[in-house]
């Protein structure tokens, strides 16, 4: 059985047991916009302990909140009784439910195109709360005082601005003010909640917009102040026409292809973070400039995205792309042997989108990247690294000691191969000889 079958099971079972059932929050909005959902949730009139009760192979995650997890024909559901939240503490969880209507249970959900029912036996749709006609005026609106919303849950913050995005929406007025006014509340929940946010936005095809309505309701900077020094951050106009940091960062986000990978958003995002602390003029020439923006934007992204707390290995990719990412005006003089390095590393591929848009974002010469492009072409042949022709033992059986020069002779054999100067183990030995003379090693 499909998904929505379990879940249409589930609803009549519940029904036919004599209590309400319908689905309940996006999967409703996303069938009704002709979107495959994700996920199905049921609200039902039953208790929890009648849930549990007509569903064996179930168990309750939030007990507390009358959610009941039930897993059927391979799929996994929640089914909540509908309720009323009490007082809110830590602008995240209510202290108290109480269980309610469906009416009263509409009232406490976060938007409109969010608040609505369906019966998904009858395909009645339910609306309290006005979603219908938001959803066909593609509009974002917060359910009753947006005010309330937001400071009943500050996550609702990121989530108005994720759902604007997503659904390429316009969002209320009142809604809107009331993200302005409160936005500094996002500084007071879990950093994790707040940073998957941010990512779903970023990782959107339309992320520019999603990045506007960060910036422009002040949620960007209270999540990452360092972003905000890009404004009005001047750049060497003969290199960047386009204006300053901030300008050029939002182009680049604007260039991006429809999917992207975590780190190359991340990268793009602050590639220039430290150009604000190393920008520099020279009173003689006029020339600005910004000396080692690299290395300070490498050290810097680490400490955002480990105050944000990605993953090691988010983290790792994202600070190699923002400390090698002036390196990409150098490729046409690396000799092959150091450029098969550099194209060999798991983040070239995205370091290459990276360079790609930050070029067209600013100065739009791509000779360096159809460069790499052509040698990409001419070295997919065979593998960028080849396994080594010789090892360690195999040197020492040729009369070489063991020892740090041992390496050093490893690595000028490697760069021979990938010159193209050597190609089978006899010619690697014959060569090694040659340029290094077995007497001459200590």
């Amino acid at each position: 059985m499909t998904m929505r079958q379990s879940a249409e099971a589930l609803a009549r079972r519940l029904q036919e047991a004599g209590h309400t059932a319908y689905f309940a929050g996006g999967c409703v909005r996303d069938e009704l916009l002709g979107i495959l959902p994700k996920d199905y949730d049921i609200a039902t009139d039953a208790t929890p302990a009648t849930v549990q009760q007509l569903f064996p192979r179930s168990h309750a995650v939030g007990a507390h909140f009358g959610v009941i997890v039930v897993r059927e024909d391979g799929h996994q559901f929640e089914i909540a009784t509908f309720r009323t939240d009490g007082s809110y503490h830590d602008g995240r969880r209510p202290v108290t439910v109480e269980f309610s209507t469906p009416q009263e249970d509409a009232q406490r959900r976060d938007f409109t195109v969010n608040g609505m029912f369906l019966d998904p036996v009858t395909g009645k749709v339910i609306d309290y709360v006005g979603g219908l006609d938001d959803l066909r005026a593609r509009r974002l609106r917060a359910i009753g005082d947006s005010v309330a919303r937001f400071r009943e849950d500050h996550l609702r913050l990121m989530r108005a601005v994720r759902f604007a995005t997503v659904l390429g929406y316009d969002i209320d007025p009142a809604t809107w003010s009331a993200v302005v006014e409160n936005a500094e509340s996002i500084t007071r929940i879990s950093i994790e909640r707040s940073r998957e946010e941010l990512v779903k936005i970023l990782l959107h095809p339309q992320r520019l917009r999603g990045f506007d309505l960060l910036a422009e309701s002040r949620l960007l900077f209270h999540l990452l102040p360092e972003m905000e020094a890009l404004q009005g951050c001047t750049q060497p106009p003969e290199f960047h026409p386009e204006g300053d940091v901030w300008v050029h960062t939002r182009l680049m986000l604007s260039l991006l292809p429809e999917t992207v990978s975590v780190p190359l958003v991340l990268s793009v995002l602050l590639h220039d973070i430290a150009k604000p602390a190393t920008w520099s003029c020279d009173p003689a020439e006029g020339r600005i400039r910004f000396n080692g923006h690299d290395k300070l934007g490498a050290e810097m992204t680490e400490n955002i995205l480990r105050r944000l707390r990605f993953s090691n290995e988010v983290i790792d990719a994202t600070v190699e792309a923002v400390a090698n990412h002036m390196k990409y005006m150098h490729v046409q003089d690396m000799r092959t042997a150091k450029l098969k390095r550099f194209m060999a590393r798991e983040t070239f591929p995205d370091e290459l989108q990276l360079h790609r848009v930050d070029c067209l974002s600013s100065h739009a010469m791509l000779d360096n990247f159809e460069f790499l492009l052509a040698k990409q072409d001419e070295f997919a042949s065979e593998p960028v690294i080849p396994p080594r022709l010789l090892d360690g033992h195999a040197l020492m059986e040729l009369g070489y000691p063991a020892g740090p020069e041992l390496g050093k002779i490893l690595t000028a054999v490697q760069d021979a191969q990938l010159e193209g100067v050597i190609a089978s183990r006899e010619e690697a030995e014959a060569w090694v000889r040659t340029q290094f003379p077995p007497g001459g090693i200590a």
